[in-house]
This record gives structure tokens, C-alpha cells and sequence, in this order.
């Protein structure tokens, strides 16, 4: 996996936190559930380039 890649899905996972935390603090549901599934993107598009990296070897 590139530096490139590793980056971005750790960008994507703190923005999701992020919107998860502001969402938390308004009370804005939808605003969590954003949050959340940024989260969870962030979180696939790693495992998929584990699973790359494994087979690179």
C-alpha cells in the first residue's frame, strides 16, 4: 500500500470522527451517523489494502 493510500484513509477516519464528535455535540444525529459511516469507509478501504499487501509478499 502506498503512503498516498495510507494518508487518505487515515484523513478519511479523523474527519469521521471529527463530524461524530460536532455531530455529538449539536445533538445532530444525522451529523453522527456522517460521521460514522466516513468511519466505517475509512476503515473497509484499509482492510482492502491490507488484504493487497498480503499478497504483495
Amino acid at each position: 500500500m502506498g503512503l498516498d493510500d495510507k494518508i487518505k484513509n487515515a484523513a478519511q477516519d479523523l474527519a469521521g470522527k471529527a463530524k461524530e464528535a460536532v455531530g455529538k455535540a449539536t445533538n445532530d444525529d444525522s451529523k453522527v451517523a456522517e460521521g460514522q459511516k466516513d468511519q466505517a469507509a475509512a476503515s473497509v478501504k484499509q482492510t482492502g489494502e491490507d488484504v493487497k499487501d498480503v499478497f504483495k509478499k
